[in-house]
Formats: structure tokens, C-alpha cells, sequence
């Protein structure tokens, strides 16, 4: 059995020890293996462990590397995705009952682009059924259950990445892949204690993977540090021809940060208003942290458009068509939220002039927040208002009157832009808050760099949470 110490050790720590031969991608499998199995259902995080293909993998690594054939950083290092992404003969959910047994004859892009860095895949991890799209109310919104961050197990893991939030800070895969379309990489990344990472629209194939906004649908990485989202970036990043929304674009990671260098970093207007106390205080704590090597300019406003509503429209619209069939059958009544038996049914009945107009509005959108962010490096706010909610209470009645300002996820979400979130301490009842960079478009070597050197001056990514202990 494996210390912890290694368990939840970053990809880079993990591949140095593989590549010196003092650690076994057969021994570190193993070991995520035999925690998946523990402690996965206890989290409502894990869908489908891969053993066979995992342990087929590993071994397969193992062997390549000692004949000498290293593929780089992920190469032995296991990991998990989403279950709304395809897997070769292995069931793909989609987090719900309706697509409880189904099954591709093919893996989605991400996954043979990991499988070609030698990564080895362990799990299909839970989520939000259909990624949330039908407008779910609480927690139990999947057939596995609701998700539970490994801080508290009455508290949720966040959406609709819910299982790869969980599984990576428990220590059950050294990094995941999630997907979002308005929140929900930011989300858990926020309400686990860990990195994630929002790529640029387009950035990555999401050829395999299941489809509620083609317009808004991204999938990214969530791991134990923003260098840890950099490296899975990188393997994953890449214009493939199954999906003609990718593009190519050089990605530099990690970006050499030239001595001297001072970053000009955007602090959004009222970041903190309205937030739990907590979330505030950490928050402010962080912007002093920051403008040690950074300089710092308050009160940054977004453009006064409305981004909420756009992403709002679009999701209820795209969610309608990409599931009309199961609409029209009536087989939504099988999920599991009772907003989400009717929720499609709303989507279904928008008229096509407030979709349209939805995605018009996104040129000048896209345009005034690209002339913004021109102006900076990054801009900062906290990623949630909150921690976590309770599982047992609904969203609208969770913390009545607490919440803050959303408008920098659905902005960013609205015109593609990147974003990470990480870890800048722990709030009400001993749950992470997180602090989320965002920046311009195919910025994301810069907002890596400066996530990574705010997790160099602070140690919130290395803390650990209660649950789990292995015995």
C-alpha cells in the first residue's frame, strides 16, 4: 500500500519518481484502484472503475519505460474523466438512468490523446446527469447519488463535474478531466480544494463527448495544482479533425516568467460582495498575497451586458435539441431531480428569436471583453460566494441571501474565454473557498503561470482533507 504522501503527490512529483524507476505505474494503479473501490461510492464519485483496462495500461507503461521508451510527464500516471466522455467499451452514462447501459464503440478524443502520453485511464467518474442542462434544484441529481466532497460528506461536491472534484481530492486519481458549459469545472474545483481549469472555447476536441451546448460545451482539467492542469492541458490541447470547432493555437507551458517580469492583474468591482465572510476575508487575503509580485488594479468592471441571461437561453435551447428525443419520449420522467423530469420541456418552448438574439448579442460581448481583458494579465475574483451546500437542503434555500457575484463564470463561459480556479483557503465549517484567474482568450499559459506562482507563496493546494483515511 502506497503512504499518502504519493497518493496526493502532483503529476510532476509522481512522474519524477516513475522515470527514476523508484515508483511502478503498476504500484501507483494499484493503489488508485484500491481507493476507487473504498471510497468512491462513499463520495457518489465514481461511475465505473476501468480495472482491466487500467491494469492492461499500467503494466504496458511499466514496460515501456523500463526498455527505456519515457512518453513524458503523464506517462504511468493514472487518472479519470467525466462520464459524459466516450470510453471504447465501457459504459457512458451521462449520469443518467435513461443511458444507464450505454455503450461506445469508440474513445472520445481526450482520452486517446492521454492514452498516446501513456496516462492510464481508472475510472469513469460521476456527474450531474446531462451535465445539469435541465436545470436541477439540489444535489441528488444523479443515478449514483449525490456527489460529497471528501471536507464533509454532508456537503455537495459541486456541478456538474461532481465526481471529478471529489475524486481528486480524495486521492483517488492523480488528475481528472470534467467538462463545462456554465460553472462546472469552476464549481468543484472550488467546493473540493482543488485546481480547475476552464479552457478556451475550441481549445480542446470535445469530439466523444456528450453534447448539451455545442455553442458553450468545454472540456479542461482538475487536479492537484495549476501545474498539474498545465501538464494535462498540454496532452489534451489541439485542433482534431472530428470536431470543427477545435483550432489550432500554440500553447506554451509552462510560460518562462522572465525576471523582473510584473503582472498587471484586474481585481473585479465588488469581487466580494455579498459573499460569505470567509470567502471574503480569504479573498482579501489573497490580493496581498498577489501584489507581492504582481500589481494589483481595483475596481475592474465587466461590460454591463446581459451574460447570465445569453448563457441561460443558450443552455435551455441547445439542452432542448440535444435531448429532444428523450423529451419527446416522455423518458425524462426516469431522472433522478425532479426539476430536471420537467425542466427540458421549458427549454423546448423558447422561441427561436430569443435564441438568435442570444447568440448575436455574443459578438459585442465577445468584442467588450476582449478589449477589457487586453488590459490585463488576469482578472481575479473569488470563484464561488460560497462553500459548498449542504446535500440535504436545496440550492434556493441553502444560504438564503449569500451568493455574490456570478457574473465573471457566466461572462467568461458567454465568450469562451479561459478560467482556473484554486484553492486560497477554508471557510464556514472547515470547507475550501477558491480564488479563480480569467483571462483573454488562449491565455491560458499566462493565467497557468500566475496560478502556479501563487500556489509557490502559499501551501492551500497541499492541504488534504478529512475523508478519506485509508485502514
Amino acid at each position: 500500500m502506497l503512504p499518502d504522501d504519493i497518493v496526493f503527490a502532483p503529476v510532476r512529483r509522481q512522474a519524477e519518481l516513475i522515470q527514476a524507476k523508484k515508483l511502478s505505474p503498476v504500484e501507483l494503479t494499484d493503489a488508485y484502484l484500491d481507493r476507487l473501490d473504498k471510497f468512491g461510492p462513499k463520495l457518489g464519485a465514481v461511475v465505473t472503475i476501468t480495472a482491466e483496462l487500467a491494469k492492461k495500461e499500467a503494466k504496458a507503461a511499466a514496460d515501456e519505460i523500463a526498455a527505456g521508451r519515457y512518453r513524458g510527464l503523464l506517462h504511468g500516471i493514472p487518472y479519470g474523466v467525466k462520464d459524459l466522455i466516450a470510453t471504447k467499451g465501457i459504459p457512458t452514462t451521462w449520469g443518467a438512468e435513461p443511458y444507464r447501459n450505454q455503450v461506445f464503440d469508440y474513445d472520445a478524443t481526450v482520452v486517446t490523446k492521454l492514452q498516446q502520453a501513456g496516462a492510464i485511464l481508472v475510472a469513469k467518474l460521476a456527474m450531474v446527469e446531462l451535465a445539469g442542462g435541465f436545470g436541477y434544484g439540489n444535489a441528488d441529481a444523479s443515478f449514483t447519488g449525490p456527489g460529497r466532497t471528501p471536507w464533509n460528506l454532508d456537503y455537495w461536491s459541486g456541478g456538474s463535474s461532481s465526481g471529478s472534484g471529489a475524486a481528486v481530492a480524495a486521492g483517488l486519481v492523480s488528475f481528472a478531466i470534467g467538462s463545462e458549459t456554465s460553472g462546472s469545472i469552476i464549481t468543484p474545483a472550488a467546493y473540493c480544494g482543488v485546481s480547475g481549469l476552464r479552457p478556451t472555447y475550441g481549445r480542446v476536441s470535445r469530439h466523444g463527448a456528450m453534447a448539451l451546448c455545442w455553442s458553450l460545451d468545454k472540456l479542461g482539467p482538475l487536479a492537484r495544482s495549476a501545474d498539474c492542469c498545465g501538464l494535462a492541458l498540454q496532452a489534451i490541447a489541439g485542433r482534431d479533425e472530428n470536431d470543427p470547432t477545435s483550432i489550432t493555437k500554440k500553447l506554451q507551458y509552462p510560460e518562462p516568467w522572465k525576471e523582473g517580469f510584473k503582472p498587471k492583474i484586474g481585481v473585479l468591482k465588488d469581487a466580494a460582495k455579498g459573499m460569505q465572510k470567509e470567502v471574503k476575508k480569504n479573498f482579501e487575503e489573497s490580493l496581498k498575497v498577489l501584489a507581492k509580485f504582481a500589481d494589483l488594479v481595483e475596481n475592474v468592471e465587466l461590460p454591463n451586458l446581459p451574460f447570465g441571461q445569453v448563457v441561460g437561453t443558450i443552455v435551455s435551447a441547445e439542452g432542448a435539441s440535444a435531448f429532444r428525443e428523450l423529451i419527446e419520449s416522455g423518458r425524462s420522467k426516469e431522472l433522478r431531480a425532479q426539476n430536471d423530469k420537467s425542466g427540458g420541456y421549458s427549454g423546448m418552448l423558447i422561441p427561436a428569436v430569443d435564441y438568435l438574439h442570444a447568440m448575436r448579442l455574443r459578438g459585442p460581448m465577445k468584442r467588450e471583453m476582449a478589449k477589457l481583458y487586453s488590459q490585463f494579465d488576469a482578472i481575479v475574483a473569488p470563484s464561488r460566494g460560497t462553500v459548498a451546500n449542504p446535500i440535504a437542503i436545496d440550492f434556493s434555500k441553502s444560504y438564503p441571501g449569500v451568493g455574490g457575484n456570478s457574473t465573471i463564470i457566466s461572462a467568461g463561459n458567454a465568450v469562451g474565454q479561459p478560467g482556473i480556479s484554486i484553492p486560497n483557503g477554508l471557510g464556514e465549517n472547515g470547507m475550501p473557498t477558491g480564488i479563480q484567474f480569467t483571462g483573454s482568450a488562449w491565455s491560458e499559459s499566462r493565467i497557468l503561470a500566475l496560478a502556479v506562482q501563487y500556489q509557490r507563496a502559499t501551501d492551500f493546494h497541499t492541504k488534504r482533507p478529512p475523508f478519506p483515511k485509508m485502514g
